[in-house]
């Protein structure tokens, strides 16, 4: 598994918590992380649900390498590594309203 140390991962999630904020509500205090944990999806699905689904943040992926390394290297992750991975970034700044656009990446993204 490819590792990132805990700061490369939290800017990136930093930058795209910022970035999946467009069309994103208000999220609860603590979210259910279940369908991101258990998605079975690849990148190549995830990053088709947000382009289909939420063009703002698909942009802002798009020109953000440090995003795309965290959204490969969580779904290349095991269950439990991604729980840690959640964990480790769970503070972050807009982690709040980004929390909602990736799980809806992460749940819809069979669809493609």
């Amino acid at each position: 598994m490819m590792r990132l140390s805990l700061t490369k991962v939290a800017v990136a999630v930093g930058g795209l918590a910022l970035s999946l904020t467009a069309g994103a509500g208000v999220a609860s205090a603590q979210p259910n992380t279940d369908a991101m944990v258990n998605s079975p999806c690849t990148y190549d699905q995830a990053i088709a649900a947000v382009n289909a689904e939420n063009p703002t943040a698909a942009r802002y992926l798009a020109q953000s390498p440090p995003n795309q390394q965290f959204v490969r290297m969580f779904l290349s992750s095991s269950k439990d590594e991604r729980v840690s991975l959640l964990n480790q970034i769970k503070n972050n700044p807009g982690i709040d309203q980004a929390i909602p656009v990736f799980t809806q990446m992460m749940t819809s993204c069979v669809n493609y």
